[in-house]
């Protein structure tokens, strides 16, 4: 009988039974878009239906990414993985950028507008902020237990660091490419008449960003398929299957997932905010912060995961990848979208305070990558990015709550441009300490590259 439950298609069936009672929801309500917590459904209720479906989608999801292993390169199965596992942030801020393209040059399209660089900026730096450094200090914490090859521990205080595979250079080079034109974004600003908006996403930065997510992609995906970590458990037993069943059985877990994650975030999304206004969160906080949290859940859910099974090395690519694709596809396909639902080619207008926003995402991504260039994140490094995280978004929230509105604002891009300062500082203080391993990163991504364009001209650089 215990032989039978340790059987890995019973953990599958657990994973889809957390599923069940949203899709049950879901179903009784009439579908997508119907469910409105705080409308016709108890916010407490969506959280924990939703929430549940959104657990039981990240493990399948994960089991999915890693069976995929066995057929396609690793970076490309961990690309699709980031993909599908933040798509829910995407349907978040497309619906705020086809707002305000359809109410253009009113007020509630601007506040539209607004909001969508809001809720993307929180996205990527409580991706950076909470996401990097938590899983870093996970790891570390783990291998203490029980070892893992991927954490070395040193002499000194806080000095341990995890290390990445030197695999990940292209996805760091192309993230650092990704950020170095994200601080040109606001320079293009011009003033709109009327709306108090002095910047715009325009086509151009579609154009560049779409492309480089594009490029990057063409590169990983005629890698070669290399003999990946060995596996346990649900992975382990569909790559044992024949290539049909085993494609036939990632195509679902895929699909299911993704399908489940896409129309569960943001019920629970919603009502994670209405719990908030409940008890005194300002919205556009609310926007920032807690919406992306929760849309970024089956991300660091599914990380965790690989963490916990000792694959921190692929648990750091999912992170990394996450962060390229939102970096990049995200921010580029918001003018697309805007321009949809104001029919006619336009760019996403914002105001003063999401241009600060802006220049701290960028100069938080600068810092990120400057830590892992040398493929390295110490303990250090990693509280060094939360606290600058934590920090600052109380900050915000006590400027927030205490002062009014134009003065609050005010401070509030004040510490915006102090921590970009500082986030700038310390990233560029980083490289140049570690030119050498920044020039070494920039060579093994020609590498991969060149291999890529003309198989057989160059031999990809691996892990060490």
């Amino acid at each position: 009988m215990l032989d039978r439950l340790r059987h890995p298609l019973v953990a599958v069936a657990a994973a889809l039974l957390l599923t069940l009672p949203w899709v049950a929801t879901f179903v009784s309500y009439g579908g997508y878009m119907t469910v409105h917590p705080g409308e016709n459904i108890a916010p407490r209720t969506a959280v924990a239906v939703a929430g549940l479906a959104v657990l039981g989608a990240a493990f399948l999801l994960a089991w999915g990414a890693e069976t995929a292993e066995k057929d396609v390169p690793q970076a490309f199965a961990i690309a699709v993985l980031a993909v599908l596992a933040v798509a829910p942030e995407y349907a978040v801020d497309a619906l705020y950028a086809w707002n305000a393209g359809a109410f253009e040059g009113t007020e509630r399209g601007m506040q539209a507008a607004n909001l969508a660089v809001a809720n993307m900026t929180g996205a990527n730096r409580i991706l950076i902020g909470l996401g990097w450094s938590a899983i870093a200090l996970f790891t570390v914490y783990l291998a203490r237990r029980r070892g893992d090859e991927a954490v070395e521990h040193r002499e000194g205080t806080l000095t341990d660091v995890v290390t990445l595979d030197r695999g990940i250079s292209t996805e760091i080079a192309f993230l650092l490419v990704a950020t170095l034109f994200a601080f040109l974004v606001p320079l293009s600003a011009t003033t709109f008449s009327g709306g108090g908006s002095i910047g715009g996403i325009g086509l151009l930065d579609t154009v560049v960003l779409v492309g480089l997510y594009v490029l990057y992609i063409a590169i990983i995906i005629r890698g070669d398929v290399d003999e990946s970590e060995e596996h346990v458990g649900v992975p382990a037993y569909l790559q044992s299957w024949s290539k049909i069943p085993r494609v036939a059985s990632v195509l679902f877990l895929f699909a299911y997932s993704g399908v489940m994650i896409f129309i569960a975030v943001e019920p629970f999304a919603v009502g994670l905010e209405q719990l908030g206004l409940q008890y005194g969160i300002p919205e556009f906080f609310m926007i920032q912060w807690l919406a992306p949290l929760a849309s970024e859940s089956p991300e660091l859910i599914v990380v965790t995961y690989l963490v916990n099974k000792a694959r921190s090395t692929a648990g750091f690519n999912a992170l990394i990848s996450s962060k390229l694709n939102q970096w990049t596809l995200l921010i580029g396909t918001l003018a697309v979208v805007y321009s949809i639902a104001a029919g006619h080619l336009g760019g996403l207008p914002f105001d003063e305070k999401q241009v600060a926003e802006i220049w701290i995402t960028a100069a938080q991504s600068l810092f990120a990558i400057a830590i892992l260039s040398d493929f390295e994140i110490s303990m250090r490094e990693a509280i060094a990015l939360l606290f600058l995280f934590v920090s600052q978004v109380v900050i915000e929230f006590a400027l927030i709550q205490t002062l009014p509105d134009p003065r609050a604002n005010a401070l509030s891009i004040l510490v915006l441009y102090t921590y970009t300062a500082v986030y700038v500082l310390l990233g560029l203080g980083l490289f140049y300490r570690r030119r050498q391993a920044l020039r070494d990163l920039f060579s093994r991504t020609r590498t991969n590259a060149r291999e890529a364009i003309r198989p057989g001209s160059a031999q990809p650089e691996r892990a060490d």
